[in-house]
C-alpha cells in the first residue's frame, strides 16, 4: 500500500506502508483534517517533532514536508522500522530524521535529548500504554513551553481516553478522535 504526502515540498510524493497487523495508517482524510487544524495552531517552520508509534512515518514526514527542522521517529517493530528508513531515504531527508527502534513506553521513560515543539502519537487504537507514555512525557519535560502533544485514538476508547488524558477530543473524524495535550 502507498500513501501520499498531503502538502508542502513533498506534496503528492508517495511513501510505502508495510502490510502488517501492527500498523493502522492514518487515513488521508484524518491526516488532512489534523494538519489543517495544526496549521492554525503552530508554525511548522524549524520545529522539532517527536513521532511515537511512527509506522510508515506519514505524520512525521508530513511535518518535514511543511517545514519542520527535525523529526525523531519511535518505532518498535523491525520490519516497519526498516520500511520507515526506506521512506525517509526515498525523500532524501536522512539529515532531518532520527529513527529509534524502541517501545514507546521505554523511550518516554528516558530523559529527553532535547525538548520538542510537537509530539505526535498514533498508537494502535486499543493499545493503552499511550496513557503512561503521555504521563512520562510530561514528567520528563519533553515539551517546549509552547509545545503540544497530539494523539489519535478510536471513538471506541473515547471514555477511557478522556479519563486518562483529562481532555475531550478537539476533533472527531470518522472513527478517529484527536486529542491535544499541553505541558
Amino acid at each position: 500500500m502507498r500513501m501520499r504526502i498531503i502538502s508542502g515540498i513533498f506534496k503528492g510524493r508517495l511513501i510505502n506502508v508495510p502490510q502488517s497487523k501492527e500498523i493502522r495508517p492514518t487515513t488521508d482524510r484524518v491526516r488532512e483534517t489534523l494538519f489543517n487544524l495544526l496549521n492554525n495552531r503552530i508554525d511548522f517552520d524549524d520545529i522539532d517533532v517527536l513521532d511515537f508509534y511512527s509506522g510508515s512515518g506519514s505524520l512525521g514526514l508530513e511535518c518535514i514536508s511543511r517545514g519542520a527542522k527535525h523529526v525523531t521517529f519511535i518505532e518498535r517493530n523491525f520490519q516497519i522500522y526498516k520500511n520507515l528508513i526506506e521512506n525517509i531515504k526515498s525523500l532524501d531527508v536522512e539529515n532531518q530524521c532520527k529513527v529509534v527502534k524502541s517501545e514507546a513506553i521505554d523511550y518516554s521513560k528516558r530523559l529527553p535529548e532535547k525538548k520538542y515543539d510537537l509530539i505526535l502519537a498514533d498508537p494502535p487504537f486499543f493499545k493503552e500504554d499511550v496513557y503512561d507514555v503521555v504521563k512520562n512525557l510530561k514528567a520528563n519535560n519533553y515539551l517546549k513551553e509552547e509545545g503540544m502533544i497530539v494523539i489519535e485514538r478510536s471513538i471506541q476508547t473515547k471514555a477511557a481516553d478522556i479519563l486518562n488524558f483529562g481532555v475531550e477530543p478537539f476533533k472527531i473524524v470518522g472513527d478517529a478522535c484527536l486529542y491535544e495535550i499541553h505541558p
